[in-house]
């Protein structure tokens, strides 16, 4: 186990800035998820830790070594790929012990090491079988305990659940956590699955066109985003946003007013224009009540489209040109076309400047 620490990292493919000036550091035993869109340069990031990729310019360091330039055989990392990676031609158990082969390591300590993973990763009776006779989930559990048999300092994960269906993806995000924990292993993982890096991390990065955007708890990404993409990209549905002029404390919106609490008055004193948040979470229907001790402001929309999805409804209500989602339990019944008061939870509101786009509230 070591601590992973990233300075100023650059990778550049031609005119195309991969990875742009990136600083991280990584705990020793800590789970860090790199969570972003297609194309921001998670995978580019995890593969210069690898040393399959070298950077342009930045250092990076295990503990107090740096490993910027060394090739991937002498960092002592693993790496489990989308793509399983598992040799067709072998079994399982050779699969396996395939790393501890190369390594030259003693065969009766290959074979502990085989069974110790196998009954780890719960694969035990499928050490004959050939990968032609697994399943995906299957064949994921042998990358995995091929990855952890070398015992690795660093533990690196490309999007290793994209290819299996929902329900085994949900089982699989709490084994590989539960295993993470166990063998207190060093690990990053790359994944865009917003519910993968909530439920999996200790801290996540969420980049952005090759940069950090923030890292943080996933309270503190969700709760307390530090810009607006960070509040964009995390939570589904998606946070509410609406373009509104200050004036004084209140917030004036092309359909509604905004009257503010006193204590927002001097954070935005010096803005003219932001862009305000709210999740859909955070908007009660009036009718349905709403919780004790909450600082509300109340509007009335039109029900303009209804998603029921089973346990939770999600309500689209127009309010002039505006339209807010409103999450709400399942049970709550709403007919199409009908008006409907809102009540806004003023201090669960997230405030942005316009031009830079960091969270002022």
């Amino acid at each position: 186990m070591v601590e992973v620490r990233m300075e100023n990292l650059v990778k550049r493919f031609g005119k195309v800035v991969a990875v742009d000036h990136v600083n991280l550091t990584i705990k020793n035993g800590e789970f860090v998820v790199l969570l972003g869109p297609s194309g921001c340069g998670k995978t580019t990031t995890l593969r210069l830790i690898s040393g399959l990729e070298l950077p342009d310019e930045g250092k990076i360091y295990f503990d107090n070594r740096d490993v910027t330039y060394l090739p991937p055989k002498e960092r002592n990392i693993s790496m489990v790929f989308q793509s399983y990676a598992v040799w067709p031609h072998m079994t399982v158990y050779d699969n396996i012990a395939f790393p501890m082969k190369i390594k030259k390591i003693d065969e009766k300590e290959i074979d502990r090491r085989v069974k110790w993973a196998a009954e780890l990763l719960q694969i035990k009776e499928l050490l004959n079988r050939y990968p032609h006779q697994l399943s995906g989930g299957q064949k994921q559990r042998v990358a995995v305990a091929r990855a952890i048999v070398i015992e690795p300092s660093v533990l690196l994960m490309d999007e290793p659940l994209s290819n299996l269906d929902a329900l085994l993806r949900m089982l699989m995000r709490s084994e590989l956590k539960k295993l993470q924990k166990q063998l207190k292993v060093t690990t990053i993982y790359v994944t865009h699955d917003q519910v993968e890096a909530m439920v999996m991390a200790d801290r996540v990065a969420v980049m952005n066109r090759g940069r950090i955007m923030q890292v943080g708890t996933t309270d503190e990404i969700y709760n307390k985003p530090a810009n607006l993409f960070v509040a964009g990209f995390i939570g589904s549905p998606r946070m509410n946003f609406f373009e509104a002029s200050v004036s004084d404390s209140t917030l004036e919106t092309s359909s509604f007013k905004l009257t503010l609490p006193e204590e927002f008055k001097r954070v935005l004193e010096k803005q003219e224009t932001v862009i305000v948040g709210i999740r859909p979470e955070d908007i009660y229907p009036v009718e349905r009540g709403i919780p004790p001790g909450v600082k509300t402001i109340e509007l009335e929309g039109k029900v303009d489209f209804i998603e029921p999805l089973g346990s939770d409804t999600i309500i689209h209500l127009k309010i002039g040109e505006i339209l807010l989602l409103i999450k709400v339990p399942g049970s709550f019944l709403v007919e199409y076309g009908r008006k409907l008061k809102i009540a806004l939870d003023l201090n669960k509101l997230h405030i942005f400047d316009k031009k830079t786009e960091k969270a002022l509230i």
